[in-house]
């Protein structure tokens, strides 16, 4: 049951409590021989049966078969599910821990407090006129897709938001930590003041931030909420929430810089777009994009620092297997300026004539030298080589024969390069470029159960296994595997059919690395009955063992001279136990 917390937790608890003092404190206990004994607290009984071990850190008792170590004590005994009881046991001995379960709680809290805010900057913007709302409409976007994407309006005052919350009993600290109010000299004022608010929301449909456009001269033009427990720009995308089914549809989504640039071409009608929060883009947010598309263009800004994040860009998403391009506007700094001039057709073609990952990164190199410089057309070619080593063999031939006819020199000679030059020092390079930074991913093979692997996968491949396997209670004993089964459970009792889209959004992202790799690494081989018959018999050994050793512990306590007929009903049920389990191959 521990699976929920960190196992040094539950350990720290184990080596600093003793389960007869813990016990003691509301159950009588005599010392008889090495062990203690009690009336048992879970049953009416008059002679006493409830037996604690001392040294195994045990209780059982003789008359209803209550056993288990301290966790399952305080459990039972004060009515608690299992994050309660580390809870209540970690505060007695000075264990400091966090639980899942608050996490998700405070989570929770805050995207009720996010989700407020952002119904009070809303308010502000629709029902009085305000700087906002003229700003907009002067920017050419509609009350329609105003609405649509929830723009808000934060009034010049100091401090209308934080009354607001104060009127409602927040705590203060958390509207400091989620940044929609600052602290200066001991007094609170509100962090977004006359700016056009960009409610930032994730695929779940959870407000986790915002973006504030200042309508005046105030700096910096931008301002955004900072990270937070809900709000990690490097794993979020801006529109994302509105944009997910058209860029599945179009099979093509395209990146943008800006909010108002998603707006802009959303109300245009090219909808499968989103932006990047103003961050170079991460390799979360590839992942994320990747569930939706292989195919994304990014629309950056024509100038040095838009080209620098094409080229970040492009290489972060050929790393996680997209097929990116690159289009700069032609006329107008960016896409927002260049919709309304020209209308989406006019974008689309742009769209259509976007450079490939090579293409593009060639033709910078291009202007980065004089190709009528020998020495230069030299650079360029090793600077084309390194290019080129990334692709398949037959994607490089394509684009060696490409290259060899604009630049005047023989495929042989490229593809020497290419493949002949590659020394131990380049090598080296090459290596630490690729683990220069080393993150730290979830161990999917520990966080959930194998055997929970192949359920999830049968369940999500067809509604009938999900139907044989709910009628299971214990098919699923890890965190993941729970939470898994729970969110695809909620989607099968609206409809028999599974929106794989949907479940995703539904995730967590360390949930979604857990599902993923089942989707991806999980082989069912046209055997889905055989691989449900062993996994369910596996569980029902599982459960038998746990049985078995429950018995044990009870037999291994008992004292022989005072419940030699309890030893023989025990040893029965243990007998019969280990037939069960001979049954199913054990």
């Amino acid at each position: 049951m521990s699976g929920s917390f960190n196992d040094n937790v539950t350990e720290e608890i184990k080596s600093r409590c003793n389960i007869v003092d813990v016990i003691g404190q509301v159950v009588p206990l005599k010392r008889m021989g090495s062990n203690y004994k009690g009336v048992c607290p879970f049953h009416n009984e008059k002679t006493p049966s409830f037996v604690v071990s001392e040294t195994k850190q045990i209780f059982t008792c003789f008359g209803c078969g209550a056993t288990g170590d301290v966790f399952e004590f305080v459990r039972k005994y004060y009515n608690l599910d299992f994050p309660g009881t580390v809870e209540k046991l970690a505060k007695e001995y000075g264990v400091e821990y966090v639980s899942n379960y608050q996490k998700d709680s405070r989570k929770e809290l805050y995207y009720q407090i996010n989700r407020e805010a952002a119904t009070f900057f809303f308010k502000a913007f629709c029902q009085t006129k305000n700087p906002g709302l003229t700003y907009m409409l002067k920017r050419g976007i509609d009350p329609t897709t105003l609405k649509k994407f929830g723009i808000g309006y934060a009034d010049g005052e100091w401090d209308s938001l934080y009354k607001y919350f104060m009127a409602k009993e927040i705590d203060v600290k958390i509207l400091k930590e989620l940044g929609l109010v600052s602290e200066s000299k001991g007094k609170y004022y509100d962090k977004f003041r006359n700016r056009v608010m960009f409610p930032i929301i994730n695929t779940r449909g959870k407000v986790i931030g915002f973006g504030g456009r200042a309508i005046d001269d105030a700096m910096p033009k931008y301002l955004n909420s900072p990270e937070s427990p809900v709000f990690m720009k490097k794993n979020n995308l801006y529109g994302l929430n509105l944009s997910r089914q058209d860029i599945s549809k179009e099979n093509c989504a395209i990146l943008v810089e800006g909010y108002m640039d998603v707006i802009s071409l959303y109300q245009s009608g090219i909808r499968n777009v989103g932006a990047s929060l103003g961050t170079a883009l991460t390799e979360n947010q590839a992942k994320m994009l990747r569930r939706y598309t292989k195919n994304i263009v990014l629309s950056y800004d024509a100038d040095s620092a838009g080209q620098a994040a094409a080229l970040r860009g492009i290489d972060i998403l050929f790393k996680e297997g997209c097929k990116p391009k690159v289009l700069h506007v032609t006329d107008g700094k960016d896409p927002d300026e260049f919709v309304k001039k020209h209308g989406k057709d006019a974008f689309k073609k742009l769209v259509s004539q976007a450079l490939g990952f090579v293409d593009y990164k060639i033709s910078v190199l291009r202007k980065k030298y004089n190709l009528n410089s020998y020495e230069e057309s030299i650079e360029f070619l090793e600077e084309a080589a390194i290019v080129l080593r990334q692709l398949s063999p037959i994607e490089a031939d394509i684009h060696i024969k490409k290259l060899a006819n604009e630049i005047k020199i023989s495929e042989n000679a490229i593809r020497l390069e290419i493949n002949g030059n590659n020394t131990q020092e380049e090598q080296i390079n090459h290596n630490y470029l690729d683990n220069r930074e080393e993150k730290p991913t979830l161990d999917i093979n520990s966080s959930i159960l194998p055997v929970e692997k192949n359920l999830i996968k049968l369940i999500i491949t067809d509604y009938k296994y999900y139907k044989l396997i709910i009628k299971n209670e214990n098919a699923f004993k890890s965190n993941y595997g729970k939470k898994l089964f729970s969110v695809i459970s909620s989607f099968y009792k609206e409809e028999s059919e599974l929106d794989i889209m949907k479940l995703q959004d539904s995730l967590e992202p360390d949930e979604m690395m857990v599902l993923s790799d089942i989707i991806d690494n999980v082989q069912l081989a046209d055997k889905e009955e055989q691989i449900l018959q062993e996994s369910l018999n596996k569980i029902e050994v599982e459960d038998l063992t746990e049985k078995e050793n429950s018995l044990l512990m009870r037999l291994s306590m008992a004292d022989e001279e005072e419940n030699q007929e309890i030893i023989k009903v025990l040893t029965e049920e243990l007998m019969n136990l280990q037939r069960k389990k001979m049954e199913r191959g054990k």
